[in-house]
Order: C-alpha cells, then sequence, then structure tokens
C-alpha cells in the first residue's frame, strides 16, 4: 500500500482505538474515525500474537493489506481505519477473506459504490 494510504505511527492507533467507533463480525474488527482534514483515508492493520507465528501473522497482514489496495476506491475517504484480525482468519482462503472484509466494511456503512461501475 502506498505510504499516502498507511496509517503507521502509535499515536495514530491509539487516537484511532480510542476515540474511533468499532464494527466487527467473525473474523475482523473494524476502527474508524472521521478525519475532515484528510484528503483520503489511512489504513493500518494489526495482528496479534495470538493468532500465530511471524509467518502467519505477515502473510495476513500481506493478504490484508492487498485486498484494501485493491478496491482502495470503494474505501470512504477521510477517515482512519484500523483492521484487527481474529483467530479464525487462519484457515480461511484469500476468497473468503476478501469477502469478510468488504462485509464488515459495509456493515459500518463505509463502503462507497462507484457511479461509473454501473452500466
Amino acid at each position: 500500500m502506498e505510504k499516502q494510504y498507511r496509517l503507521a505511527k502509535r499515536e495514530d492507533f491509539s487516537k484511532v482505538y480510542r476515540y474511533g467507533k468499532s464494527m466487527a463480525n467473525q473474523q475482523f474488527v473494524l476502527y474508524y474515525l472521521p478525519q475532515p482534514k484528510a484528503e483520503q483515508f489511512r489504513f493500518g492493520v494489526s495482528v496479534s500474537k495470538k493468532i500465530g507465528n511471524a509467518v502467519v501473522r505477515n502473510r495476513l497482514r500481506r493478504m490484508m493489506k492487498e485486498i484494501i489496495r485493491l478496491k482502495k476506491e470503494n474505501m470512504t475517504p477521510q477517515y482512519d481505519y484500523i483492521l484487527l484480525a481474529r483467530k479464525p482468519v487462519v484457515e480461511m482462503a484469500y476468497a473468503d477473506m476478501e469477502k469478510s472484509i468488504w462485509h464488515v466494511i459495509r456493515k459500518a456503512s463505509l463502503y462507497k459504490k462507484n457511479d461509473f461501475t454501473k452500466k
């Protein structure tokens, strides 16, 4: 994911956790906080050590970031997002993970539909 879309600093994560809202399903928890001054969204990923070893956690992080990167135009701008993985994610295939991530984003009413995709 490009640098402008990354949520990387500890204080930014803390701010989203403390002041933001959350939405969850069985596999993911999405924290989000409006940032009116920002032009686009920023996105962070968190995978606990409870999920697995470093190889498993990094693989999940890469997959989660790639899912968002491929459809970043569907994310509502001017928000900071943090996506947390829960234990059931380890056994999921990429396609199932993609459905689950977009499900939790839609559930939070943050999925932006593009007018140019309709024909």
